[in-house]
């Protein structure tokens, strides 16, 4: 029951993705390409979002299980602080060199010409992605996972509705383009996030924040940091890799970068689902313990694990089979089409191992255990995925093949270093 809102509410997050895709496909593939670049610099700002909500669904699924209802809303203030901090740093860097950026990602000049706006204005407006994930980490922590759905619902809905209008113009409303899908992308957040506060603000979930609450405290901000670096580090780590592979793609065209970009799209409408199962495994695993019942918490792990395996093997086998189907849907290039289904297909041919891997992964984090993923990735991705995707695609001369295998090969090695630490029980005596 608590794994279902949060299922829904990370297909909701992936529905962004998805719809953005599929609008701004139509404009050929140097949008496409732009929105792939662009991704895959703001899976940064994802990472140290992602990061930090470990932390803070950790704190306050422990607090919660300890019946410390004042000691979850300070964790939740001081998360939003944090977020709002971090997220205006970036967003300075953003808003002044969106075209270095792009750059920097292998984009060729016509394409930087036709699509900095769109980079400038999802960087520029990073605080909504930052504020809604910490904020929904605070309620998953809660146990509350179904306002967090409720909110993202509302927020996907318009941004359904804005992305048409604004890439194609409506009446009085200009086409802007690809622009257009940053612009009803950052509304739709926006919106969101505005609603996450008024929650918070009038205790229409399980934490309630008061003006006494909004205050600097050092003690829970130390804590929160200690917590989240960990979490912070292994999804920068993971990250970061991913944008090292977007730019060794970039070496074979646009119309290569395009078919991976829908793939990865279509992919994380299927993997979202998963993370909903997983960070359900991390509010249990935090309130367990707080609760003083370790043996419970590792029983909800395995039984995670075995429905998110089940659910991964069914939708692997619907891309096997269906690969060029679905990139069909989103363009009519053929070479689009041939690399965006060999993208499918082999990262797929994983997503069992990924099952285990991301609910044990997110074990750890629910325990406030951050260092063990961190170490984790840090070995799989960087001195495993990276070596072997640039040896393999460059210098063996495999090409997009060779990025692929080492998408897929990585995952499998995090899942089966993950089983065999958690076995270890370790997890289980960590205090925050």
């Amino acid at each position: 029951m608590l794994s279902v809102p949060m299922v829904l509410e990370m297909m909701m997050e992936s529905i962004f993705a998805l719809v953005d895709a599929y609008f701004v496909s139509s404009l050929g593939p140097n949008a496409i390409a732009t929105v792939g670049l662009t991704e895959s610099v703001i899976t940064l700002i994802y990472a140290v979002a992602i990061g930090l909500s470990m932390g803070v669904t950790a704190i306050v699924a422990r607090r919660v299980g300890e019946k410390d209802i004042p000691g979850a809303s300070q964790a939740a203030v001081q998360s939003i602080f944090l977020g709002i901090g971090l997220a205006v740093i970036i967003g300075i860097v953003g808003v002044l060199f969106p075209k270095e950026i792009l750059s920097l990602m292998g984009a060729e000049p016509e394409l930087i010409a036709e699509g900095y706006e769109y980079t400038q204005i999802l960087l520029g407006g990073n605080v909504t992605i930052m504020l809604l994930f910490l904020i929904n980490a605070v309620f998953r922590g809660a146990g509350d996972a179904s306002v967090a759905m409720k909110v993202l619902i509302v927020s996907n809905v318009l941004n359904i509705i804005l992305d048409p209008m604004l890439i194609f113009g409506f009446g009085p409303i200009p086409a802007y383009g690809v622009k257009g899908a940053a612009i009803a992308t950052t509304i739709g957040r926006g919106t969101a996030v505005v609603l996450q506060l008024l929650i918070l603000v009038y205790g229409w979930s399980r934490i309630k924040v008061g003006y006494k609450d909004l205050v600097f405290r050092t003690k829970v901000m130390t804590n929160l940091i200690k917590v989240s670096l960990g979490g912070i580090g292994q999804f920068i780590i993971g990250t970061s890799s991913w944008v090292f592979l977007m730019r060794i793609m970039a070496e074979f065209g646009s119309e290569v970068v395009a078919g991976y970009t829908i793939a990865i799209r279509v992919l994380m409408f299927t993997l979202m689902p998963s993370w909903g199962m997983s960070n359900a495994a991390a509010t249990l695993v935090g309130q367990n313990l707080g609760a003083g019942k370790p043996e419970r918490a590792e029983a909800s792990v395995w039984k995670t694990g075995k429905y998110n395996a089940w659910f991964m093997i069914a939708v692997s086998i619907f891309y096997l089979v269906f690969a060029e189907a679905i990139l069909k849907v989103f363009s009519d290039e053929p070479s689009v089409i041939t690399y965006g289904a060999l993208s499918l297909r082999v990262i797929a041919a994983g997503y069992v191992f990924y099952a285990y891997g991301m609910i044990i992964v997110q074990a750890f984090n629910g325990a406030g255990d951050t260092k063990t993923p961190t170490v984790i990735n840090f070995f799989c991705f960087w001195l495993f995925q990276l070596p072997f995707a640039y040896i393999a695609a460059l210098v063996l001369d495999w090409g997009v093949l060779g990025v692929l295998l080492a998408i897929t090969l990585a995952e499998v090695l995090i899942a089966i270093v993950a089983i065999v630490w958690f076995k270890k029980g370790r997890w289980k005596h960590i205090k925050v």
